[in-house]
C-alpha cells in the first residue's frame, strides 16, 4: 500500500481567509453600533420631548382643584345660599402606631357608631396606606374642638375642611333656589355630552334643581390645577406650581326675600303657591310654593326615609306649585276673555244681558248653572266682571267659539311656557279642537266652549302663566319675560341683566284695555264687587279678579255642599291682582288647593301681600266714604269721576 501524502498547508490563503472574516465581522460589529447609536440618538433627541413629558407623567402629577361656588342674593343684597366650612374626621394609616386602639379611643371621645367603623375599614382596604381615609363626615364644632385638643397625642388623626352650599332660609326659597347635591353618574353623562367633565373633575357637587341648576354655568366657575411632584409610590413630595380656580359668578335675583317671608306665613297650613310679578321688567319679587322642605337635606345627602317620606306624602312637597301646579283658571280669566269679546266685536261695552242663574242653548237640553243660583239679573261686560257673572261669559263664549278663544289666549302665553329660568315649569292646557282629537279622539262640543268661557273644562293654568298674562294686561300689551335673574355681583356692585320682552299684543280699539282694567278695578272698590270685603280700608288702590274652580262635575239636580264634601274635592280658590291701580308696581297671583272661595280664602292672602308691599306709603285713600263718595282723579285718570268707592 503506497503510503500517504503529506498536504502543504497555504499559509498565504489561511491568512486571506482570516482577514476576510475579520473584514466582515468588524462590518456587522460596526452596522450593530450603528444602530445602536442610531436608536440611541432617536431616544436621546428626536424622541426627547416626548420620552420626557412620560417621565414626567411618572414623577409629576397635575391634581384639580374645584372653584368655589358663586353666592346667591336677593335684591336687596341678603344672602340665599352660601358657602360653609363643613368638618371631617380623617386618618393617615402609615402615621398612625395601633390603628385599632386608635380607632376605639376616637369612638369613646366622639360617641361613634360602629357602622362608621366597619365604613372606615371597608375603604381602607382600597387606599394606599399613606393616604388619608374619612372617618365622620361633617363634625359639630363640639366634636372638632375635642379632636383638636387631643390631636397631639394622635399623629395621623386630623380635622380636614371643606366649603359646602348652605341655605340659611331653609324652606322658604326651596322651589325656586333649589339645591346642589353630590354628582351621579347622570350628571356625569350629561356633562360629557356638553364637553364639559373636565371643568367638574374635582367638584364635589352639582346644581339639581331651581336656579341653582338653571344657572349651573354662571355658579360654577373654573377648576384651578397644582402641578405636585411624588415619588415611585405616588407619595406627593412638594408642589412645583399652582393655577387657582376661577370661583362662580356671584348672582343677584328679583327675590325680596322679606317679602317672599310673608307670603311663607300667610300660606302656613294650605296648599297652594304665590307669584308675585314686577309688571315693569318682569321681575319676580316672590314665588313660593306650599308646602315646601328643607333643600338642607339634600346638599349632604338625603337618608331614604326622609326622602320616601317627601315621596309618599299625599301633599306633595316635592311638586313647584307655582310653575307645574295645574289649576282651572276659572273666573281670573273673564278679563282675558272680555277683552277678545270686545275686540271681535261680539260684545259692546254696553251689550246687556239678564242673568236668571241659568244658561240654556236653543235645542239643548241641558243648562249651564251660575254660581249665584237666582242670577245677578241685568249685567254688561263692566258688572259681570265685578260680580264674576257666569251666565254671561257661557253667551260670550258660545258666540266667540273655541278657535277665537284659543288664538287670543295662546298669545296671552296660556298653554305656552312663560319663558321663567327654572326648569321646572309646566306648560298646562289651552285647549283646542286638535287638541282634543289628538287626546280622546273625539270632536269638539259648544259645551266644552261654554265651560271654556269660565276657565273651567280642560283649559288649566300655573301660577305663573296667570301672573304673566296679569302683567300683560296691566302693561295693555307689553310683554316681558318672568325672571328671578336680577343681575351679577362684582365686588358689592350690581350689574342689572336686560329684562327680556316678547312680541306685544296688538289690539285694534286701546279703549278696550281700559274698559278691562276698570272692571278689575270694580271687583275691589264698588258696592257688588267680589273682592270689596277683602279689602277695605287699604292705604292703596288696587285692582285683581277672583276665581273659584270646581275640581269636580256636579249634576244637574245636585247641589255642592262645602260643610259634606271631601277635603280633596273642594273647591280651589284662586285671586289675581294688582296694584296700584293708575301705575302698577306688582302682580299678585293665589292659588289655594281644596280651600273653598277665592273671594273669601285667596283675596284676603293677596291683601296680606298688598298690606306688606305699600306698609310705608301714605296713605291715598279711605274706603270707608259714602257710596257716592268721589274717588280722587290721581286713582283712575284714564276714568271719569263719575267712579265711585263702595265699601
Amino acid at each position: 500500500m503506497p503510503p500517504k501524502r503529506i498536504t502543504i498547508r497555504d499559509h498565504t490563503a489561511e491568512a486571506n481567509l482570516f482577514a476576510r472574516r475579520t473584514v466582515i465581522a468588524l462590518f456587522i460589529i460596526a452596522l450593530m453600533m450603528f444602530a445602536v447609536l442610531s436608536n440611541l440618538y432617536y431616544l436621546q433627541v428626536t424622541r426627547f420631548e416626548d420620552y420626557q413629558t412620560r417621565s414626567n407623567g411618572n414623577r409629576i402629577k397635575v391634581l384639580p382643584v374645584a372653584p368655589n361656588r358663586g353666592l346667591i342674593y336677593d335684591r336687596n343684597g341678603v344672602l340665599l345660599a352660601e358657602n360653609r366650612p363643613i368638618f371631617s374626621l380623617r386618618i393617615i394609616p402609615e402615621e398612625v402606631d395601633d390603628l385599632a386602639a386608635t380607632l376605639t379611643y376616637l369612638k369613646t371621645l366622639l360617641d361613634l357608631e360602629q357602622s362608621e367603623i366597619d365604613d372606615f375599614y371597608k375603604e381602607y382596604k382600597r387606599q394606599r396606606r399613606f393616604k388619608p381615609v374619612t372617618l365622620r363626615n361633617r363634625l359639630t364644632e363640639k366634636e372638632v374642638a375635642l379632636v383638636s385638643a387631643h390631636q397631639h397625642m394622635h399623629p395621623g388623626v386630623s380635622v380636614d375642611a371643606r366649603l359646602t352650599r348652605y341655605y340659611p332660609f331653609a324652606d322658604a326659597l326651596t322651589h325656586m333656589l333649589g339645591y346642589v347635591a353630590k354628582i351621579n353618574k347622570k350628571d356625569l353623562n350629561k356633562l360629557q355630552e356638553a364637553e364639559l367633565e373636565a371643568n367638574y373633575a374635582a367638584t364635589y357637587d352639582i346644581g339639581k334643581r331651581g336656579v341653582e341648576k338653571y344657572h349651573e354655568q354662571l355658579l360654577h366657575g373654573h377648576v384651578g390645577y397644582q402641578e405636585v411632584e411624588v415619588n415611585n409610590q405616588g407619595r406627593i413630595i412638594r408642589t412645583l406650581q399652582f393655577q387657582p380656580p376661577t370661583p362662580g359668578q356671584d348672582i343677584v335675583l328679583n327675590i325680596d326675600i322679606k317679602l317672599q317671608q310673608v307670603v311663607r306665613e300667610a300660606l302656613e297650613g294650605k296648599r297652594g303657591a304665590v307669584v308675585v310679578l314686577d309688571p315693569r321688567d318682569g321681575g319676580v319679587l316672590s314665588l313660593y310654593s306650599n308646602p315646601s322642605y328643607d333643600p338642607n337635606l339634600f346638599v349632604h345627602g338625603i337618608s331614604s326615609k326622609n326622602y320616601n317620606h317627601l315621596l309618599q306624602s299625599k301633599d306633595r312637597p316635592l311638586i313647584n306649585r307655582a310653575t307645574q301646579g295645574q289649576y282651572p283658571p276659572a273666573s281670573t280669566v273673564k278679563p282675558h276673555l272680555a277683552l277678545l269679546g270686545l275686540e271681535e266685536s261680539v260684545i259692546k261695552p254696553d251689550t246687556r244681558l239678564f242673568d236668571n242663574g241659568r244658561f240654556k242653548i236653543k235645542n239643548v237640553e241641558h243648562q249651564w248653572r251660575d254660581w249665584k243660583p237666582w242670577g245677578h239679573g241685568w249685567v254688561d261686560v263692566t258688572s259681570s266682571i265685578e260680580q264674576s257673572c257666569d251666565v254671561f261669559f257661557y253667551d260670550l263664549s258660545y258666540k266667540l267659539g273655541i278657535d277665537r278663544i284659543n288664538g287670543s289666549m295662546v298669545e296671552f302665553g296660556f298653554g305656552q311656557y312663560t319663558g321663567l329660568d327654572l326648569y321646572e315649569e309646566s306648560s298646562a292646557n289651552m285647549p283646542s279642537r286638535g287638541w282634543k282629537r289628538a287626546r280622546f279622539n273625539q270632536p269638539w262640543y259648544i259645551g266644552d266652549t261654554i265651560s271654556v268661557g269660565i276657565g273651567q273644562s280642560y283649559w288649566t293654568a300655573t301660577p305663573i302663566q296667570l301672573a304673566s298674562s296679569i302683567a300683560t294686561l296691566v302693561n295693555r300689551g307689553e310683554r316681558y319675560v318672568p325672571q328671578l335673574l336680577r343681575g351679577f355681583s362684582f365686588e358689592g356692585d350690581v350689574r342689572l341683566a336686560e329684562p327680556k320682552t316678547l312680541a306685544p299684543i296688538e289690539v285694534k280699539n286701546p279703549e278696550n284695555w281700559d274698559i278691562v282694567l276698570d272692571a278689575m278695578y270694580g271687583v275691589v272698590n264698588r258696592e257688588k264687587g267680589t273682592a270689596r270685603r277683602a279689602f277695605k280700608n287699604t292705604n292703596y288702590i288696587s285692582a285683581g279678579k277672583t276665581g273659584t274652580a270646581q275640581v269636580f262635575s256636579i249634576g244637574k239636580d245636585e247641589e255642592y255642599d262645602e260643610e259634606t264634601v271631601a277635603d280633596h274635592l273642594k273647591d280651589n280658590a284662586m285671586y289675581v291682582g294688582y296694584a296700584p291701580y293708575d301705575s302698577p308696581e306688582i302682580v299678585v297671583v293665589v292659588a289655594l288647593e281644596n280651600a273653598g272661595g277665592g273671594s273669601s280664602q285667596a283675596a284676603p292672602i293677596a291683601r296680606t301681600i298688598f298690606d306688606y308691599y305699600f306698609k310705608d306709603r301714605p296713605t291715598l285713600i279711605s274706603q270707608t266714604v259714602e257710596l257716592n263718595g268721589a274717588l280722587p282723579e290721581a286713582a283712575h285718570s284714564h276714568q271719569e269721576q263719575a267712579r265711585h268707592v263702595t265699601e
